[in-house]
Protein backbone atom coordinates (compact mmCIF):
# COMPACT_ATOMS: atom_id res chain seq x y z
CA UNK A 1 0.00 0.00 0.00
CA UNK A 2 1.54 3.28 -1.20
CA UNK A 3 0.19 6.58 0.40
CA UNK A 4 0.94 9.99 -1.11
CA UNK A 5 1.11 13.09 0.74
CA UNK A 6 -1.07 15.72 -0.54
CA UNK A 7 -0.81 19.63 0.54
CA UNK A 8 -4.10 21.58 0.84
CA UNK A 9 -3.94 25.17 -0.29
CA UNK A 10 -5.74 27.58 1.54
CA UNK A 11 -6.71 30.76 -0.29
CA UNK A 12 -7.34 34.10 1.55
CA UNK A 13 -8.35 37.78 0.45
CA UNK A 14 -5.81 40.64 2.82
CA UNK A 15 -7.03 44.12 2.64
CA UNK A 16 -5.24 46.86 3.56
CA UNK A 17 -6.50 49.68 5.17
CA UNK A 18 -5.74 54.06 5.01
CA UNK A 19 -1.98 54.55 4.91
CA UNK A 20 -1.26 50.90 4.69
CA UNK A 21 -3.01 50.81 1.71
CA UNK A 22 -1.03 53.52 0.66
CA UNK A 23 2.10 52.20 1.65
CA UNK A 24 1.96 48.81 -0.28
CA UNK A 25 0.18 50.64 -3.29
CA UNK A 26 -3.07 48.11 -2.95
CA UNK A 27 -6.34 47.47 -1.37
CA UNK A 28 -6.80 43.67 -1.91
CA UNK A 29 -4.64 40.58 -2.56
CA UNK A 30 -5.55 37.24 -2.77
CA UNK A 31 -2.94 34.71 -1.66
CA UNK A 32 -2.25 30.88 -1.54
CA UNK A 33 -1.54 29.56 1.81
CA UNK A 34 0.71 26.70 2.22
CA UNK A 35 0.88 27.55 6.10
CA UNK A 36 -2.53 28.73 6.83
CA UNK A 37 -2.29 31.15 9.63
CA UNK A 38 -0.99 34.53 10.40
CA UNK A 39 2.55 33.50 10.02
CA UNK A 40 2.02 32.11 7.18
CA UNK A 41 0.21 35.19 5.59
CA UNK A 42 2.83 37.81 6.71
CA UNK A 43 5.53 34.89 5.08
CA UNK A 44 4.04 34.77 1.48
CA UNK A 45 3.33 38.82 1.88
CA UNK A 46 7.37 39.21 2.41
CA UNK A 47 8.08 37.06 -0.52
CA UNK A 48 5.19 39.83 -2.50
CA UNK A 49 5.91 43.00 -1.15
CA UNK A 50 9.09 45.28 -0.89
CA UNK A 51 10.97 45.52 2.16
CA UNK A 52 9.92 48.55 2.80
CA UNK A 53 6.38 47.95 1.99
CA UNK A 54 6.35 44.78 4.49
CA UNK A 55 7.81 46.82 7.28
CA UNK A 56 4.62 49.15 6.74
CA UNK A 57 2.54 46.17 7.55
CA UNK A 58 5.12 44.89 10.49
CA UNK A 59 5.66 47.98 12.17
CA UNK A 60 4.60 48.15 16.14
CA UNK A 61 0.83 48.94 16.19
CA UNK A 62 -0.55 47.68 13.46
CA UNK A 63 -3.45 45.84 14.30
CA UNK A 64 -4.08 42.40 11.99
CA UNK A 65 -8.03 41.38 11.93
CA UNK A 66 -9.52 38.09 10.92
CA UNK A 67 -12.97 37.88 9.75
CA UNK A 68 -13.60 41.51 10.79
CA UNK A 69 -12.52 40.61 14.51
CA UNK A 70 -8.85 42.14 16.03
CA UNK A 71 -6.77 38.90 16.63
CA UNK A 72 -3.27 38.53 19.09
CA UNK A 73 -0.39 36.43 17.78
CA UNK A 74 -0.92 33.41 15.19
CA UNK A 75 -4.38 32.37 14.00
CA UNK A 76 -5.07 29.15 11.76
CA UNK A 77 -7.36 30.36 8.99
CA UNK A 78 -9.14 28.39 6.80
CA UNK A 79 -9.95 29.30 2.80
CA UNK A 80 -12.09 31.83 2.55
CA UNK A 81 -11.16 33.87 5.34
CA UNK A 82 -10.45 37.46 5.48
CA UNK A 83 -6.90 38.64 6.75
CA UNK A 84 -6.97 42.66 7.18
CA UNK A 85 -4.22 44.82 8.21
CA UNK A 86 -4.89 48.09 10.27
CA UNK A 87 -2.71 51.08 10.59
CA UNK A 88 -1.83 51.94 14.09
CA UNK A 89 -4.76 54.29 15.54
CA UNK A 90 -4.16 57.95 16.30
CA UNK A 91 -6.38 61.23 17.29
CA UNK A 92 -6.66 63.23 20.12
Amino acid sequence: MTTTATSVTTMVCVRFFASLREAVDREVVELALDESSIVGVRAKLAELLTNAQFEAIDAPGVQVCVNQTIVRGDVRLETGDEVAFLPPVTGG
